[in-house]
């Protein structure tokens, strides 16, 4: 397996030149690195005016690697190639390395960049990328990718600390400019300092950066990507699909270089893929946290989330939701400060909570929206808390008072709507969780916790700390999570709690299984956007008719599972009715029902139909938006089909006994989740906008 890297934009407050000669001390051995031993220049290369200077060094490396697995290998130093192309003209040093030694079974490369800051030209920007490939190595492949992985990591830590010794060593010989090319004689400049001068202060050649997009308020979030800074920060940006190093630290956290790997390649995989809209980066690492940085396990339930957002709309639910009044009255829950790590702290009486009179009341549904608005409050609560305190905030505490817990609470509903809540919850806010403080809990408590563990994550039930009867008023017990100011009357403390206290809710509020039952549909029916279903030989199709020329067709939809291309096809008889779920017939009745086919077997392409824009593939995971400018009325046919089936010498649906063949030895099926949108010609211009938007 091919292990690859990639560095985040670590930025330099020094001009470019000075940077440069600070790297070119680090050779030809640097003490700093002990594993470097030695470097021999192999060539080198000046051009006329001086600008490039090209050089190639064969490093010698001393790896720390057990002494047996030298002795096997039959080596004690590893050598590598270097190639360094430098441009002072344009500012830039390209480095380029390789393994020389086992080349024929492993292969190391790595592209390493020094460049000018894009919004400071006395600012350096470095970014490094790697892949390590282990072919084979006399049965210890796993073993020596583990050493390859560690010493790498290591030497990224150090590379930082290197440059900055060097700056340091310069300032020190009163080394503090370097003039560019072109401009003076390329020689460095010492500064001129009184003998009496006391010890300058050493600041720090790396400086937190937020990336910005324009000079909004300090440390604003920008959707999809990384905070913005303020107006007096707007020459510390890297561009936008970059992300600073620091930036990580300040906002994100305490990465390895493995992590921060995975963070950039995972964002990286997304901007290429969604066109539109990403995840911040703060929801992007949940996700990767969630499956321990598996980048494709945290890539396949990130997608199926952002699915299941974009279904939903998700993302307006804060400024569309409406909660009833019989929530703001007998829900006792509800956001009370922080705890003492600055997390946003969520109190829950759930003990004195009639869930069955909720549930009966409003349905499972409501529920549902109202506890997924919570969370996303959490969210913007954990945002404005990192931008309070200084520090990354990414989860919040809750806190769970049982006091009044019996067997009321266990009503089946009530456990199944609880249930389902758990389930949405852990599939789209993973990692929100820092800490579950689990109040007073009666003896039924062990009864509930049975039926609902098994649906919470190991990782999350880590998280939570039970206290019975008054043992949370002791040492180790509330004191130690929360400030003994804001601890809550009802608990013992001195703070008003602004949770409802709730109560039975009146049966005069109880709603009929119907009513319950139509405003369930409604509520997870409110989207734009509608899904299929696609198999083998049996692609799903849509049909539009178009009266006027020049009208617009615009579409936008997800590849949920698997791959499929997507064509578009114009013809001026209608089809025939839509066929639904054709295997039926056979005895087969396939997984999804809204599988729908237009183009009936006897047409032929080029007679019948033709094809109006080249074949798009589209991988699993991607977000597809586009648009069509009709040429002729008549009707125009969307069809998504299955990537991999086989090409025909006509396109012609397969023979159902082909199909049946294809699915007696594969099940693969692939779904999709697509909105359409028709605009007449006098619209255009709207059109070309809304494609952008959608």
């Amino acid at each position: 397996m091919v292990q690859k890297y990639q560095s985040p934009v670590r930025v330099y407050k020094h001009p470019f030149e000075l940077v440069m000669e600070a790297y070119e001390r680090r050779f030809p051995t640097c003490h700093l690195i002990p594993m470097f031993v030695a470097s021999d220049v192999i060539s080198e290369e000046k051009s006329d005016d001086g600008s490039t200077h090209k050089i190639e060094r064969r490093c010698k490396l001393d790896v720390d690697a057990p002494r047996l697995l030298k002795r096997i290998a039959g080596v004690d130093y590893v050598y590598f190639i270097q190639k360094n192309t430098l441009n002072r003209r344009e500012r830039t040093l390209h480095i380029e390395s390789h393994n020389e030694t086992f080349s024929n079974r492993v292969i190391i490369h790595e592209l390493c960049c020094y460049s000018v800051h894009p919004e400071n030209e006395d600012w350096t920007c470095f970014e490094q990328s790697a892949s390590l490939d282990i072919k084979s190595f006399f049965g210890f492949e796993s073993t020596v990718e583990k050493i390859a992985m560690k010493q790498y990591a290591n030497s990224i830590k150090k590379g930082k600390e290197i440059i900055e010794y060097y700056l340091r060593e310069l300032e020190e010989e009163g080394i503090t400019h370097v003039p560019r090319w072109g401009t003076s004689p390329a020689s460095p400049v010492k500064a001129v300092l009184p003998i009496t001068c006391p010890a300058l202060p050493v600041t720090p050649a790396i400086t937190i950066i937020p990336p910005v997009e324009s000079s909004k308020e300090c440390l604003a979030v920008k959707e999809g990507s990384s905070p913005v800074g303020s107006p007096t920060d707007a020459l510390s940006a890297t561009p936008d699909d970059k992300l600073d190093a620091d930036y990580i630290n300040r906002y994100l956290g305490d990465l390895t270089p493995f992590q921060e790997s995975c963070l950039i390649r995972l964002r990286s995989w997304l901007q290429e893929t969604h066109k539109g809209k990403i995840p911040k980066d703060q929801h992007i690492l949940r996700f990767l946290r969630a499956r321990d940085f598996n980048m494709d396990k945290a890539r396949e339930i990130l997608c199926q989330s952002l699915t299941w957002r974009k279904q939903h709309q998700v993302d307006y639910l804060l400024d569309t939701w409406t909660s009833p009044q019989v929530l703001h009255d007998y829900y006792t829950g509800g956001w009370h400060h922080h705890d003492r790590d600055g997390r946003p702290l969520y109190i829950l009486r759930l003990g004195q909570m009639d869930t069955k009179g909720l549930v009966r009341a409003l349905g499972e549904e409501s529920l549902l929206r109202h506890v997924l608005s919570i969370n996303e409050e959490g969210l913007r609560r954990c945002e404005e808390n990192t931008k309070v305190f200084g520090r990354p905030i990414s989860c919040w505490t809750c806190l769970v008072d049982l006091e009044g817990l019996n067997m009321r609470h266990l009503w089946r509903p009530g456990v199944k709507a609880l249930l389902r809540i758990i389930e949405v919850v852990e599939a789209n806010y993973p990692e929100t969780l820092g800490r579950l403080l689990i109040l007073r809990a009666p003896r039924v408590f062990p009864v509930l916790w049975t039926l609902v563990s098994p649906f919470i994550d190991e990782n999350t039930r880590k998280k939570f700390l039970i206290y019975a009867g008054n043992d949370y008023q002791g040492p180790g017990g509330l004191v130690d999570y929360i400030d003994k100011e804001i601890i809550p009357d009802f608990l013992g403390g001195e703070c008003m709690c602004e949770v409802p206290e709730g109560g039975l809710v009146p049966k005069t509020l109880y709603r009929t299984p119907e009513e319950l039952e139509n405003d369930d549909i409604r509520l997870w029916t409110e989207t734009i956007y509608q899904s299929a279903s696609i198999f083998k030989g049996a692609p799903h199709e849509l049909l539009i008719e178009i009266i006027d020329a020049s009208s617009v067709v615009t579409w936008d939809f997800d590849v949920c599972k698997g791959d499929v291309v997507f064509n578009i096809y114009h013809s001026k008889r209608a089809p025939q009715p839509p066929k639904k779920d054709p295997l039926a017939a056979h005895g087969i009745t396939s997984p999804g029902g809204n599988n729908v086919q237009l183009i009936d077997k006897s047409w032929q392409l080029g007679q019948d139909y033709s094809m109006v824009e080249s074949p798009l593939t589209c991988k699993e995971g991607e977000s597809v938006q586009g648009s069509h400018v009709t040429r002729w009325p008549g009707f125009y046919i969307l069809q998504w089909k299955f990537h991999s089936m086989p090409a025909c010498a006509t396109t012609n649906l397969p023979r159902v006994d082909d199909v049946l063949a294809t699915l007696q030895v594969s099940s693969h099926k692939c779904k999709v989740m697509y909105y359409t949108e028709v605009l007449g010609s006098e619209d255009f211009r709207t059109a070309c906008c809304d494609v952008q938007s959608l």
